[in-house]
């Protein structure tokens, strides 16, 4: 299977939003994570999120399998999960211990 089909399959089974606009994931093969996604308060749709209540909002659509919001904001889970898993890697990088496997 390649990195692509990989990601293709992946979809999120949880979510929650935490402080500093980060959103805690798990995805279907036991990832989890955290993505920060304050960089996108500048760009259209993302400014109703200024209003902290409304990014809190967030929850996982049970048919896409994905994050959403009022609205009509939606995020690839693809990209969601290749962010996870890299910000896991920079932080084993750092010298943290890596999380433990599930599965």
């Amino acid at each position: 299977m390649t990195m692509h089909e990989e990601l293709d399959t992946m979809r999120i089974t949880a979510c929650k939003a935490e402080e500093d606009y980060k959103l805690w994931l798990r995805f279907e093969d036991g990832l989890e994570g955290r993505v920060f996604l304050g960089n996108l308060l500048e760009i259209g749709a993302f400014q109703l999120w200024r209003d902290v209540r409304e990014f809190e909002k967030v929850s996982v659509d049970p048919e896409t399998a994905t994050v959403t919001w009022d609205g009509g904001i939606r995020l690839d889970a693809d990209i969601l999960y290749h962010d996870v898993k890299a910000n896991q890697i920079q932080r084993v990088g750092a010298g943290e211990i890596p999380p433990p496997a599930v599965g």
